[in-house]
């Protein structure tokens, strides 16, 4: 299945209940954040070893919030007349611009951190 049709099968069940009043961008994006928060619960106060154990223990449960934040994100992107993919597309070229590979690789110093390019 591509994009185009998982959004389709998504405004379709969101149509058949007659949801579209309450999907407007303020409460998508609630939605969003509360599922990605849902997701988060799986890993708060975990050390790594920990984290591994939960993710093979609760496979399907952060399975299902992923899912959760990935339609919820799908359908905002329609509403809004965005192209979910050009919209990742340029977002990746944008970071590679600010995080070039030579110069980032290794790091997770956020691009201001970096000083000037002529170093």
């Amino acid at each position: 299945m591509n994009l185009e049709e998982i959004t389709d099968k998504i405004r379709s069940f969101r149509d058949e209940r007659d949801w579209s009043q309450f999907h407007n961008p303020k409460d998508m994006a609630i939605a969003i954040s509360l599922e990605a928060g849902e997701l988060l619960e799986h890993f708060l106060w975990k050390n790594p070893e920990e984290v591994e154990e939960r993710i093979v223990e609760r496979r399907g449960e952060i399975q299902s919030e992923i899912a959760d934040i990935a339609i919820y994100l799908t359908e905002l992107a329609d509403n809004l007349g965005i192209d979910l993919l050009k919209a990742m597309e340029e977002k990746i070229r944008v970071n590679a611009e600010k995080y070039p590979a030579e110069r980032v690789r290794g790091s997770s110093k956020k691009y201001t951190e970096y000083g000037e390019a002529s170093e």
